[in-house]
Parts: C-alpha cells; sequence; structure tokens
C-alpha cells in the first residue's frame, strides 16, 4: 500500500491531488450548506406561498360577498312594498284592459318567504283575449320594470267564442316588507 502511495506521488499529476482534495472538500461543504440552509429556506418559502394563496382566495371570496350584497341591494331596491301590492295588482289589470284583455276574477294574496321582511305576492285568475292581444299583454308583463315572473299559465277550453283563448294565469312577484324597507333581506332561522 505505501509503494502505492510512492508510485501515485511520483505521477506527473501528483501536484494536483491537493487541489482535487481541496476541491471535493469544498463541493461537500456546499452540499451540506444547501442541504441546511438553503432546505429550511425552501420549507419556509413554500410555507409563505401557502399563506399567500390562502390570503389571495379569503381576498377572492371578499370581494365576490362583497359584489354579490351589491347585487342583492340592486334586486332589494327594485321590489315593491307591501303596500304598492295593491296598487300592483290593479296597474295589472289595467295594462291588460289596454291590451283588450280581460281578467275577471284576478285575486291578490301574499304569503311569507324563508327571508325575513320579504313575503311573495301572488295574482292569479283567468284571462280571456284573443291570441294576440294575449300575446301583447303577457309580453307587456314580462318586460315591466318590475321583478315579477309568470309562474303558470295553463289553456281551458272556452266554447263561447272560436277568436277567444282563456288562459288561468298564475304572477308572482316578491315584496318587501314596510317595516325593513331600509334593511337587505336576512334568511330567517
Amino acid at each position: 500500500m505505501k509503494d502505492r502511495l510512492l508510485y501515485l506521488w511520483q505521477h506527473p499529476f501528483a501536484p494536483l491531488f491537493p487541489w482535487v482534495g481541496v476541491g471535493l472538500s469544498l463541493l461537500s461543504l456546499f452540499f451540506l450548506v444547501h442541504d441546511l440552509w438553503m432546505m429550511g429556506a425552501q420549507v419556509s418559502r413554500e410555507r409563505l406561498e401557502g399563506e399567500w394563496a390562502a390570503a389571495r382566495q379569503a381576498l377572492m371570496y371578499h370581494r365576490e360577498a362583497k359584489k354579490a350584497k351589491l347585487d342583492l341591494n340592486r334586486v332589494w331596491a327594485i321590489l315593491p312594498t307591501e303596500r304598492d301590492f295593491t296598487p300592483f295588482a290593479l296597474r295589472i289589470s289595467d295594462d291588460a284592459k289596454h291590451d283588450r284583455v280581460t281578467l275577471p276574477a284576478l285575486s291578490y294574496k301574499t304569503e311569507p318567504t324563508l327571508l325575513t321582511n320579504t313575503s311573495k305576492g301572488l295574482l292569479q285568475g283567468p284571462m280571456t283575449g284573443r291570441y294576440e292581444d294575449l300575446r301583447r299583454f303577457i309580453y307587456s308583463l314580462e318586460m315591466t320594470k318590475e321583478l315579477l315572473y309568470i309562474e303558470d299559465l295553463e289553456l281551458t277550453r272556452s266554447s263561447t267564442q272560436e277568436a277567444q283563448l282563456t288562459f288561468n294565469v298564475k304572477i308572482v312577484t316578491y315584496l318587501r316588507s314596510d317595516v325593513g324597507d331600509s334593511g337587505a333581506p336576512v334568511a330567517a332561522q
């Protein structure tokens, strides 16, 4: 073994062996520092990225909630109040007369909903008229600025006149209560 070492030291590349040893020592020191120090920094970076993603998601959730609240307030402002429901029913009857549609037995009532300070207003009854007049009246109902929809429309047979059609109609709108005009609806418990 000793002879082998002496032979290696006599080799022409022998003066480079200490430098190779220093290089290998520095390389092992680099890997040791990288594993201990840089891996800790990497774990810290991943933790901070996770916190950043969570904060970003919370911010997006907050923005969506704020937008939903603004949308809800906009819809809430459109809803008629309960005291405006009777004039609303009369206005629909007047629009029907204007479109030459008769609503002989239009009844209206309110029903409670799951949201506090809101109720559901129902207008129901038969409507009779010519097809063109009924179509124009339904179109005017759909294009009204109030939030309403036709929940049910059912054709019934009328044997009196062939040109006349009779439908049972159910028109629904949602109403704000008169007490909570300034606040938005809250889900009932």
